[in-house]
């Protein structure tokens, strides 16, 4: 099948599509013409990357992740350990949103909000405050 059936069958855009061929997450036959020619091992490879992307795992993560799936050696154990990573990443970027969101909280308190010019938000954003 071509670039634009993949896309639809996958729920991805060509141009990323084309961008996991250029980095070598997949590797799509050549047509005679010179056209991609997607096959269902390809559709299930995207599909799995797309999953895999939804969930936050960056591209070198994913990488690895097709590899396991692929690698049916493989330990369990290395699959888990790439989940845990992800988790630590998700549990400190939630700390860091909701320190920016305690500190916007408090400058939003501070702020009188009427006609004066005087404003504490925009004293923190100059490095005022």
């Amino acid at each position: 099948m071509n670039i634009g059936t993949a896309a639809r069958q996958t729920g991805l855009p060509a141009k990323t599509i084309r961008y996991y061929e250029e980095i070598g997450l997949i590797s799509p036959e050549r047509q005679d013409n010179g056209y991609r020619d997607y096959g269902d091992e390809h559709i299930h490879k995207l599909r799995f990357l797309r999953r895999a992307r939804s969930l936050g795992f960056g591209i070198e993560d994913c990488r690895q992740l097709l590899s396991l799936y692929e690698d049916r050696g493989r330990a369990s154990a290395d699959v888990k350990l790439l989940a845990k990573q992800r988790i630590t990443e998700i549990d400190a970027k939630l700390e860091e949103l909701s320190s920016l969101r305690d500190t916007l909280a408090r400058l939003i308190h501070a702020c009188h909000g009427d006609d004066r010019p005087d404003c504490p938000i925009l004293d923190e954003i100059a490095g005022e405050a």
